[in-house]
């Protein structure tokens, strides 16, 4: 069913920005519970966070830190600050390790080496919004993890004019490396719960 708001004009709506996001937060707006994030200005509800999706980022978090050490920080569900008007949520950073442990401030794209999303209900939503996002603010790689599809997909070389990233690689199996981390190996198999 159409509603009388779409028929608003994009330019015409309030947007917010990163601050005006955090205000709600500090002013009790939004609850400390709240799975929302700011994309171009506007909310984005998140869907819940199931076991299988929770599950896969365990297991994410525990082989990457496995893997990395102290070459990179390990983030999970946590901020990046994309741009003045948008703040995503990822399921996983890999990010430059940094003194503060970003205490100070949440990271931006150039503090990411890696960004992970793990789809089990969201694939067609990461595919066509949040990678087109990244691609726009430099993210230099994000991996897809379709859980229903068991599948790793690898996009790298961010075209931001385009809002695309130039390769995308799939993946089933073997191991893989992250550009930036590249004496890092991962085992595909090893992401997936068999």
């Amino acid at each position: 069913m159409r509603r009388v708001t779409d028929l608003i004009p994009r330019e015409r709506r309030h947007r917010l920005s990163v601050e005006d996001f955090h205000g709600m937060g500090e002013a009790g707006i939004l609850g400390e519970d709240a799975r929302v994030e700011l994309i171009e200005g506007e909310l984005v509800d998140m869907p819940p966070i199931g076991s299988e999706h929770a599950g896969e980022v365990r297991i994410l978090i525990h082989v990457l830190t496995r893997a990395v050490g102290d070459l990179a920080i390990v983030d999970a569900q946590n901020p990046v600050v994309l741009s003045e008007d948008s703040e995503a949520q990822p399921d996983i950073m890999l990010l430059k390790p940094r003194e503060d442990f970003y205490t100070r401030s949440h990271p931006g794209p150039g503090e990411v080496l890696l960004l992970i999303e793990v789809a089990d209900t969201t694939a067609h939503y990461d595919r066509t919004v949040k990678i087109p996002l990244y691609a726009q603010h430099s993210i230099p790689e994000v991996w897809l993890l379709d859980l229903p599809q068991k599948r790793l997909e690898i996009y790298r070389t961010p075209r931001p004019e385009h809002a695309c990233y130039q390769t995308l690689e799939q993946h089933y199996e073997g191991t893989v490396s992250p550009a930036l981390l590249p004496h890092i190996q991962i085992d595909v198999a090893k992401l997936f719960v068999a």
